[in-house]
């Protein structure tokens, strides 16, 4: 699942929407909303993260802030580091082999470390 797929869930949880209902709200298929809240389809396409936002209502704060999650929300990510440090390339790699084994307080801790400067 990825975060903006997450929140989407969240929303829908919430407002007691179906996953139906609210791919035939935005018409788009059910399969293809499903697809996105479990972090099986790329970014969705703004047009999509706005459709979404005037589905639940977000504006201002809510909407920008659903808009950097579906940013946030590749399911596959590359990261370039030619260029850099050798550290950064070793992070890199290393973090890619082992993410898969992080529990969530981890990534939480480790997400709170490189998101405040």
């Amino acid at each position: 699942m990825t975060p903006f797929g997450e929140r989407c869930r969240a929303l829908r949880t919430t407002k007691k929407v179906s996953l139906r209902a609210m791919a035939a709200a935005l018409e788009i298929s059910p399969a293809y909303l499903s697809a996105l809240e479990n972090g099986h389809r790329g970014r969705p396409s703004r047009g999509l993260v706005r459709q979404i936002c005037d589905y639940f209502g977000l504006i201002w704060d809510d909407a920008e802030a659903m808009q950097r999650l579906a940013d946030l929300s590749h399911p596959r990510v590359t990261i370039d580091t030619a260029g850099l440090d050798p550290l950064a390339t070793e992070l890199a790699n290393r973090l890619a082999e082992r993410i898969g084994e992080l529990d969530r307080a981890t990534l939480a801790e480790i997400l709170a470390r490189i998101s405040n400067p």
